[in-house]
């Protein structure tokens, strides 16, 4: 099972899939499951904290270049929350982790807006400026 995993991970799912469904818990390849079933996980939360960065980068934009306000920037803050909320939907147990990543997704939003405004980093703050309610809050917008 293991030579499969390595050269053809599609054809090693389908596998696995089929040997639990008839129930062959021998033959199962428990270690390369566990560690793909960790990584799920993981990327769960990575996509979270992604998207996290995604608004609170937009809402950074939103804030610090009023005049450079644009339908775009109001509708990747839009996407981006409904994406969060159906994320938070299909796994509960992520809510916990917001305030967790809050910090690191600041980060990522931050270097966003540094990057797609072109304004010195001095002009926004260290620490986000938004608590997490306002940052979900559907009609939530910096002035």
């Amino acid at each position: 099972m293991t030579n499969l995993y390595e050269t053809d991970f599609l054809s090693w799912i389908e596998d696995q899939v089929n040997l639990l469904k008839t129930q062959q818990w021998q033959q199962l390849d428990t270690l390369n499951l566990i560690e793909e079933i960790e990584a799920l996980g993981r990327k769960e939360r990575q996509e979270l904290r992604n998207r996290l960065g995604i608004l609170l980068g937009d809402l950074l934009k939103w804030q610090f270049q009023p005049d450079q306000r644009t339908n775009s920037w109001l509708g990747t803050i839009r996407e981006q929350r409904v994406q969060i909320k159906f994320l938070l939907q299909d796994s509960p147990s992520l809510k916990p982790y917001l305030n967790q990543i809050l910090p690191d997704a600041y980060e990522l939003g931050l270097a966003l807006a540094i990057r797609e405004t072109k304004l010195g980093e001095q002009i926004f703050p260290e620490v986000c400026p938004y608590t997490l309610e306002q940052t979900l809050d559907p009609q939530f917008l910096p002035i």
